[in-house]
């Protein structure tokens, strides 16, 4: 059984998490504050993947996060970036298979445009039963229904069309 993270990084990163058939997602803030140097935002992050891996039993089977490719200024760049590298060393010390999927394929996938609105993918994930409290979830939550998609439709696939022996 595959328990799978969805992410989407920033410092109010939303996450899906799908283990045992059952999705718990939210929204964690990594802000600093003034007394704090500008890395431990990275390492609660790092501390935070930990605590997940632990709450998913020590199994934590892939992780998959919204790869951005364009930002709207410098700074969220840079914090995407830091992000970003965390989770890479993180998935690659523990051993994590991980990829990013582009926020237009994303959002295709919800709403059937690949430019669509915040509002556009929070209005189709509600329609599906689920309860984001606002963009970073949803976009966690748009994600991880695009994986089991791709999951679903590969195994399917793969039972239609058996391999010669």
């Amino acid at each position: 059984m595959s328990t799978i993270l969805a992410l989407d990084l920033g410092t109010q990163t939303g996450w899906s998490l799908l283990h045992q058939d059952n999705i718990t997602s939210g929204t964690i803030t990594f802000k600093n504050d003034r007394y704090q140097g500008g890395g431990m935002r990275y390492l609660r992050f790092s501390k935070w993947l930990d605590d997940i891996q632990s709450l998913a039993g020590g199994i934590l089977s892939e992780v998959y996060f919204e790869e951005v490719r364009r930002h709207l200024g410098v700074d969220a760049a840079h914090v995407y970036g830091g992000f970003l590298a965390t989770l890479t060393s993180w998935c690659e010390r523990e051993g994590v298979p991980y990829e990013g999927v582009g926020v237009g394929t994303i959002k295709h996938h919800a709403t059937g445009k690949g430019n669509a609105s915040k509002q556009d993918v929070i209005a189709s994930l509600k329609a599906k039963g689920y309860h984001p409290r606002d963009d970073n979830e949803a976009d966690a939550l748009a994600l991880l229904e695009w994986v089991r998609t791709q999951q679903t439709s590969s195994r399917t696939s793969y039972n239609k069309t058996p391999m010669p022996l």
